[in-house]
């Protein structure tokens, strides 16, 4: 009988053990890792209140900055969605993994270098509940896109939906905003006479034509102000959105136990920004949001604002690390936030290679004061073909008539030229990025010319940058017809129709 009741105690025992501390190590794991919630926003610059914008309403990204840290010197590893996001959504450079074309490898059997992996399926591992939002209730708020050039790797999200969030935490949520960016995923762009901006109906018209100042390598013509005024426009309708999310954050009890990271895809939806690497098409925004009750590092300060520079590519290590995820070895991002941080990064680096049917090969290197680019086909420039380019953004062909007319002054004039080889800029001096100064006889400027050549050499044979590699023709034409029937093609290019 002794040995019975020894043993039941025992069993008793052992099922304490075996029960208590699991629910009571659900439980911390719940406290201890973070919700995190990446807002990614399209196609924007530092184009809101805080960051200093004018004839902008952005009370909510304003608020967030407030709270949060605000980061001003964060550039994406490209100028345009897909290769960026492939690149910030496994933690290494698109030219390392061979995603640096514009919407490759959609139809093959790619599949990421042994050891790369999506930042979801990490989390994941780790308990993580993974979702990429589009909806809140029947307001929309994301867009559910993911535009990865890697298409073979499973499932990356676990759900689309936010009311699941709260019962399946720790969770790590993205949501990818409509703004800003063209309404033309109907595919009948090439039979608009314009392109409306998505949401332009309703956005707050904070900015006119009549108010707007037009940034000095554009004509200031009414087309361009009004262009310019929806831009901004966008970026008071994407507070809305901003504002919809915090204040659901809020209802559901999640504020406190969530970190918002709000950055942005790649730069400015103009002409001259997104396909493009001057800081125009690469400087984003990044605001961070770490609430009190959980215990910010120190590196961390609310309302405080950070001027190192920091590559877009880095959030996906300081996320792991934020989540208590190692970084894995052979991870190319650093970690610029939480209780053990990288060393900071002296230069960021970028690159541009085929957009749609346009074929080029850009190489940027931006540290702090000066920004150096490489441009590989210098007769590709703002005046080469791209056909969403030609057909959205109205301020292309007017460029067009009026160098064929002699009227453009003399910093857009440059553009519908074939670009230098070489670009040097001191942003400081010249924040819109005008004056190149690479025969500058400058000593500082000649020396930080030889500086970033250096930098980018290096980078390019480290990292095993794959760019100079060309696509074959058979990859390369289909985009071209795909295009034309997309946007149309404009009169002055001589293209004839395939009808294969």
């Amino acid at each position: 009988m002794f040995r019975t009741t020894l043993s039941s105690l025992l069993f008793l025992l052992l099922i304490g053990l075996a029960c208590t501390p699991k629910t009571k190590s659900h439980e911390t794991a719940v406290q201890s890792h973070p919700n995190i919630l990446w807002i990614v926003v399209e196609n924007f610059k530092l184009d809101f209140g805080c960051y200093g914008a004018e004839n902008v309403e952005t009370p909510n990204i304003d608020g967030l900055a407030a709270h949060g840290m605000r980061y001003t010197r964060v550039f994406s590893t490209s100028p345009v969605c897909a290769p960026s996001r492939s690149a910030f959504m496994v933690g290494h450079y698109q030219t390392s993994t061979g995603t640096h074309h514009m919407r490759s490898h959609r139809d093959d059997d790619y599949r990421l270098p042994e050891g790369v992996r999506p930042i979801t399926h990490w989390l994941q591992d780790s308990g993580y509940f993974t979702a990429n939002i589009t909806h809140i209730g029947d307001k929309e708020v994301g867009t559910g896109k993911l535009d990865l050039n890697f298409v073979n790797e499973g499932p990356i999200y676990q759900s689309d939906n936010w009311s699941a969030l709260k019962n399946n935490q720790p969770f790590f949520a993205q949501i990818n905003t409509p703004e800003a960016e063209y309404d033309i995923y109907d595919r009948q762009s090439a039979e608009k006479f314009r392109v409306k901006w998505v949401g332009e109906d309703w956005h707050p018209k904070i900015a006119t034509p009549e108010n707007v100042s037009v940034p000095p390598y554009y004509p200031d013509h009414e087309i361009t102000r009004q262009e310019w005024a929806r831009y901004l426009n966008s970026a008071s309708g994407l507070d809305v959105r901003i504002g919809w999310i915090i204040e659901q954050l809020k209802k559901d009890g999640l504020a406190e136990n969530t970190i918002v990271m709000f950055f942005a895809d790649n730069g400015r939806m103009e002409a001259r920004g997104i396909h493009w690497a001057w800081d125009t098409g690469l400087h984003v925004p990044m605001i961070i949001h770490w609430p009190q009750s959980m215990h910010p590092p120190e590196s961390y300060q609310p309302g405080a604002v950070n001027d190192e520079v920091i590559s877009l590519l880095d959030i996906t290590a300081t996320t792991l690390h934020v989540a208590g995820i190692p970084k894995p070895d052979i991870m190319q991002s650093r970690v610029f936030l939480g209780s053990h941080i990288d060393p900071p990064r002296e230069y960021a680096f970028s690159a541009r290679d085929r957009i749609d049917e346009t074929v080029n090969r850009i190489r940027s290197v931006r540290g702090k004061r000066y920004h150096y680019i490489r441009n590989y086909m210098p007769e590709q420039g703002l005046a080469s073909l791209n056909r969403y380019k030609e057909k959205c953004f109205l301020v292309m062909p007017l460029l067009r008539k009026m160098y064929a007319e002699g009227s453009l002054n003399e910093a857009a004039a440059e553009l519908m030229k074939p670009l230098p080889y070489e670009q040097l800029y001191d942003t400081q001096a010249d924040p819109h990025e005008i004056h190149n100064l690479v025969d500058s006889d400058n000593p500082a400027h000649q020396s930080a010319l030889s500086e970033l050549r250096l930098a980018l050499d290096e980078w390019m044979i480290e990292t095993g940058d794959l760019g100079h590699i060309p696509e074959p023709p058979e990859i390369v034409t289909p985009f071209e017809k795909e295009m034309h029937d997309w946007f149309g093609t404009p009169d002055w290019y001589d293209y004839k129709v395939s009808n294969e």
